[in-house]
């Protein structure tokens, strides 16, 4: 059953995937899915081990069944100075 979701990417999975956000069409069941399938679109390079992701304002884990309109924020490790 495919799905509309809104993705957002920060640094540098920002710089890796060319956009800030996006709004797209998947048939992916859970976040981990979702993840996978935009790491082949969009090129990104980072194992989910090293991110944490968020549905709707909220971290959750890779698992996290997906619907229709859920906003997801992928969100890679931050270097501090």
């Amino acid at each position: 059953m495919s799905r509309r979701v809104h993705v957002r990417y920060y640094a540098v999975l920002r710089e890796r995937a060319g956009v800030a956000d996006e709004t797209v069409a998947t048939d992916a069941v859970d976040a981990a899915a979702l993840y996978d399938e935009l790491s082949v679109r969009r090129g990104l390079a980072f194992p989910r081990a090293m991110l944490r992701v968020a549905v709707n304002d909220e971290f959750a884990e890779w698992s996290r069944p997906l619907a229709d309109e859920d906003r997801i924020v992928f969100i890679p490790p931050v270097a501090g100075g």
